[in-house]
């Protein structure tokens, strides 16, 4: 496989994405409509919200309100939330999806593939056995299958 192409994120890449507001992130989190936004939880420091242009079906984030970019500039009390919603998240989506497995991850800086880089947030994807993940796609040409 030379590509991974994600049709259902076209519109993002063709349109949105030079139309957002500074911080989707911020902008999420101080607005009272969720059901437009997406945020499916808020918690004191940290808030749940759905990808709007999902990898697989539930990509959902946990994300911090305080707009920082890096673990390093979260206090202790923040980092915990985020992952006391990242365990509820995971109990969430085993119910609703009942997937095979779960991604959890986070791409800190530009260089890392983050799309919001000025605004850290944990990825929880829902897998299921036989969809195409990362080691399906780098493990072409270079002898990972057994």
């Amino acid at each position: 496989m030379d590509y991974l192409w994600t049709p259902w994120r076209y519109q993002y890449i063709s349109q949105v994405a030079g139309k957002q507001p500074e911080c989707i992130f911020c902008d999420a989190a101080s607005r009272t409509d969720d059901d437009v936004t997406l945020v499916v939880l808020r918690g004191k420091r940290c808030f749940v919200i759905l990808n709007r242009y999902p990898y697989t079906s539930g990509h959902a984030m946990v994300v911090p309100y305080e707009h920082v970019a890096e673990l390093s500039l979260c206090d202790a009390a923040t980092l915990s939330e985020l992952m006391l919603l990242a365990q509820r998240l995971e109990g969430a989506m085993k119910i609703l999806y009942k997937p095979d497995g779960l991604n959890y991850g986070m791409n800190l800086g530009r260089a890392a593939g983050a799309g919001i880089a000025g605004h850290l947030h944990l990825h929880a994807l829902p897998r299921w056995t036989g969809d195409t993940n990362f080691m399906t796609v780098v493990e072409e040409g270079f002898g990972l299958s057994s």
